[in-house]
């Protein structure tokens, strides 16, 4: 039928004479603004409208109790199923801060989005990614509160269902604010008052109030109005009738209000409204402890009186009433430590992102911590010397909060020194005063406490109230600086978990601030390593007249040096010669043909090598150069050059030149003894070899010294392997792990050059045995390396006397030197004969290094014999063979007391010398 054609009279009569098709169709499109609205319009009263006699019948049945229940008609009971659907949409309603004003937005994707963008400013770990889920889906059931009206008709024709669904409505909310009105709506309609108010515990134990946020009327009490929400009422604890009630837990039923000697007339005289009859009631929770005070004022019935009933029916409501609000501030409570703790870590995530700028980093801290502790506001005050007795500030920083302030853009004021900024930020006597003595100050009232100083607060023009000051400590447990924030914009004072927080923030803010402090350290230190390394690298390297000088000089044939003799004379030439020498080895090596060596370059880096050896005793730049003498007479002389490629040759080369570079006279157990910067750098395991090491490389890198400039990159990368393992062999730690397995090797006839492993040990072998090579030399020459050895020995001795107060083992006690030749034994035959045993071995033209290291031995135990003698005359025998034995494997099981005949104990104490 169109729309045109009907006639709504028939269509309202087809209804009245088929209700059920009416009750089908509201059940299954009606809405429950309708239903609202019908029982609206139909409650001029609180009473039901009258109606036609069979429906006012059919309406008691619906809502009589039974015995069992309540009975209702099918079409009734679809009707109720309808209106819970229709409250059942808001059950998962997400929780958020702003839920009054998202009441109606659904959690859309552009919103998780938001959260999601939210939460990737935190590093990506589980617990944040949880946060940001837990913020999007706590689920907080939000029903929408059933009509007031309905509650009346319920309250008159089923006090069951009544109570039942008062009860029901208070256990479906978790928002305290809204639970408290609720409570005080539905205590009205039960006992029929006029007005109603709802009153909070709060505070410490020893420190109660009673605080208010919904109220009507409140009569006969002390009223103290909160200082910045006029819609917040605070009652002080045991002070008027709520006090009384709150504080002996008793219920309070006033008939004439004026007649009870605790009430006041205070409210009422401001409001204009009159207070007749009273009933005042305590709220527990389930343990029983006072959490409330709920208050009724004056019946709706005029004069009528709160009767026992009243009671009884409060007594009945407000246990669930105590329940609700427990649950409710336990979430709540719950809520901000949520909050809390996801402030720190977005504090921990500002702490790694900004660790350079100390302002940055700050100002970052304070603003988090102003927004959480929400005060008006927030100071940090660093410390002009931890060390000093005297609190005297030299940096600070200022945060006032955007609603104290006009200009929210000016609001933080950058860091200022003292001498331009005077007012009461510096002169806080507080804030000396939490410097001085490392101790946390929380302070509830400024103007009553003697610590504060008045003065200096009507000076600034910013009005105190409330105090929190605590120390910032570095991680040495010192005192760097103080922070504070002021006046929280509530108007109460800071409480302990304000303080807790505080405190914590301020952890972070110590770690921030010192880590800044740090890096800031660094910086400088960078600084002045660079200027340093700079000034270094232009007094270590040579000149251009040197450079010059030998690039022009007529260099000597090998046969005129004698530098291909193992029996070379490690004396015979002087400095200069020495450098005419290492260019004569490099050319007849044909390395400068090889790799493209630029001439001029190679001058250069010998002569700056040179001069960055130290002038020690012993391991200066002539130990360096007889120990490259001695590699070229190896690999000449005795053929090895025939067996090893050129790169080898190169690495074992140079690695001889630089293999002591920068050497202080000490070894490397005294590094590790005094806590050297080198043991600190390199540890403790080859310290000086890896220091040679980057030295050599530092010297390479130094312009027109890189004598590799024309290699490939991957004739580069192998060249500088081989000269790090050349390099590092020379520490006799090594030496000792390495040598039985290529004993064993030689010995079984195993040993084979196409194995790299077996070839890397023996380049390694080689290296230590022209380190020892002096051992090898004739008698004259190889004494008179072994005292140049032990008197470098005897000074590290002395030094670790004197600044260690230590006692030196037998090698570096000068006051045990006769003991040498015993221990130039041991040193031979537990270190250097069994390592040229072996290579002549391998190589047959070694043959002469053995011979000699015989008749040197020989020497040495003559030596030996002789003091030997002259004990036995001037005393009774005594074994005087230093401190070390013999393992079986023939080393030494304490190395360190035997002599060295130009060996290198740049190792651990075992090792005889450096």
């Amino acid at each position: 039928m169109a729309v045109s054609n009907m006639v709504f009279s028939d269509v309202e009569s087809f209804l009245d004479t088929h209700p059920e098709l009416f009750e089908d169709y509201l059940n299954r499109k009606g809405k429950h603004s309708v239903v609202e609205k019908w029982l609206k319009n139909h409650q001029a009263s609180k009473a039901p409208v009258p109606a036609e006699p069979e429906k006012v019948n059919a309406r008691k049945d619906s809502w009589a109790s039974k015995g069992d229940g309540l009975q209702r008609r099918a079409s009734q009971k679809e009707l109720r199923k309808t209106f819970a659907r229709s409250k059942a949409i808001n059950a998962n309603r997400t929780y958020d801060e702003h839920v009054n004003s998202r009441a109606q937005e659904p959690l859309t994707s552009m919103r998780r989005r938001a959260l999601l963008r939210k939460a990737s400013s935190l590093p990506p770990t589980t617990a944040h990614i949880l946060s940001a889920l837990l913020e999007s889906r706590v689920n907080i059931p939000q029903y929408p509160s059933t009509a007031v009206d309905f509650k009346y008709y319920l309250k008159e024709h089923n006090e069951r269902e009544f109570f039942l669904e008062l009860v029901k409505d208070i256990s479906n909310d978790l928002d305290l604010t809204s639970l408290s009105y609720k409570i005080l709506v539905f205590v009205c309609i039960m006992v029929d008052a006029d007005r109603c108010s709802l009153f909070l515990v709060e505070g410490t134990t020893n420190k109660k109030t009673l605080v208010s946020k919904f109220f009507d009327v409140h009569a006969g009490i002390t009223v103290l109005p909160s200082l910045s929400n006029s819609d917040e009422v605070q009652v002080p604890w045991g002070k008027g009738i709520i006090g009384y009630v709150a504080e002996h837990g008793e219920t309070v039923n006033i008939p004439d209000a004026y007649q009870d000697r605790r009430f006041s007339d205070e409210i009422d005289k401001m409001t204009g409204y009159k207070t007749k009859s009273l009933l005042c009631m305590p709220i527990r929770n389930s343990d029983g402890e006072i959490i409330g005070v709920a208050q009724a004022i004056n019946k709706s019935s005029s004069g009528a009186l709160f009767t026992e009933d009243d009671e009884k029916v409060l007594q009945m409501y407000l246990p669930f009433c105590g329940i609700a609000i427990s649950n409710a501030q336990l979430f709540a409570a719950s809520r901000k430590e949520y909050d809390r703790s996801r402030a720190l870590l977005e504090v921990v995530n500002d702490l790694f992102e900004e660790q350079t700028d100390l302002e940055k980093i700050v100002r970052k801290i304070m603003h988090r911590a102003q927004t959480l502790l929400k005060c008006e506001r927030c100071s940090v005050q660093l410390l002009e010397d931890i060390e000093s007795p005297v609190v005297k500030f030299t940096k600070s920083f200022e945060l006032l909060s955007p609603k104290c302030s006009a200009d929210t853009e000016s609001s933080f004021k950058d860091s200022m020194e003292k001498s331009s900024y005077s007012d009461w930020l510096i002169n806080n006597s507080i804030a000396e005063l939490v410097a001085s003595t490392g101790l946390p100050v929380n302070i509830s009232d400024a103007y009553q406490d003697p610590r504060f100083d008045a003065e200096a607060d009507q000076f600034s023009g910013f009005h105190i109230r409330s105090v929190l000051c605590v120390p910032i400590w570095n991680s040495n447990h010192q005192i760097i600086g103080v922070a504070q924030v002021l006046n929280r914009l509530d108007g109460k004072p800071f409480d302990d978990a304000d303080q807790r927080l505080f405190e914590a923030f301020v952890i972070f803010c110590g770690l921030g601030i010192n880590n800044t402090i740090m890096y800031d350290q660094v910086k400088k230190s960078w600084a002045k390593q660079s200027v340093a390394l700079d000034v270094l690298s232009y007094h270590a390297t040579c000149s251009k007249t040197e450079v010059d000088k030998f690039k022009a000089a007529n260099i000597p044939l090998v046969c005129e040096l004698g530098i291909d003799k193992l029996s070379f004379d490690d004396f015979s030439l002087d400095v200069d010669a020495m450098i005419t020498a290492a260019l004569r080895m490099f050319m007849e090596l044909g390395m400068v043909q090889k790799f493209k060596i630029d001439y001029e370059t190679l001058c250069r880096w010998l002569l700056t090598v040179r001069k960055n050896y130290r002038m020690v005793l012993y391991h200066n730049w002539r130990h360096a150069f007889n120990v490259c003498q001695c590699m070229f007479a190896m690999l000449t002389t005795a053929g090895f050059q025939e067996t090893l490629t050129e790169v080898e040759i190169l690495a074992l080369i140079v690695g001889c030149v630089c293999h002591d570079l920068d050497h202080r006279g000490t070894n490397n157990a005294f590094q590790a003894k005094t806590g050297s910067a080198l043991s600190l750098l390199y540890g403790t395991s080859a310290t000086l070899e890896h220091h040679h090491f980057n030295h050599a490389v530092m010297i390479l890198q130094s312009e027109g010294h890189n004598i590799f400039s024309n290699l490939s990159s991957r004739e580069y990368g192998d060249l500088m392997q081989l000269l790090k393992q050349s390099i590092l062999a020379t520490d006799l730690t090594l030496y000792f792990e390495n040598r039985n397995t290529f004993f064993e090797l030689v010995n079984k006839g195993e040993y084979n050059w196409n194995v790299k492993a077996h070839r890397d040990m023996c380049r390694s072998m080689l290296m230590t045995a022209c380190d020892l090579g002096a051992v090898t030399k004739p008698w004259e020459i190889s004494r008179k390396v072994a005292e140049l050895v032990t008197n470098e020995f005897f000074e590290q001795g002395d030094r670790e006397r004197s600044e260690l107060k230590l006692t030196p083992s037998a090698i570096f006690d000068r006051n045990r030197k006769d003991e040498l030749p015993g221990l130039q034994l041991e040193w031979i035959d537990g270190i250097c004969a069994p390592l040229y045993e072996t290579l002549v071995k391998l190589n047959p033209k070694l043959q002469p290094m053995l011979d000699m290291i015989q008749a040197n031995r020989a020497k040495w135990e003559e030596l030996n014999e002789e003091r030997e003698r002259a004990q036995s005359v001037s005393q009774p025998p005594s074994h005087c063979s230093g401190d070390s034995t013999k393992t079986t494997d023939g080393t030494l099981a304490n190395a360190g007391s035997a002599p060295p005949c130009g060996g290198d104990a740049d190792g651990d104490p075992s090792k005889p010398a450096s």
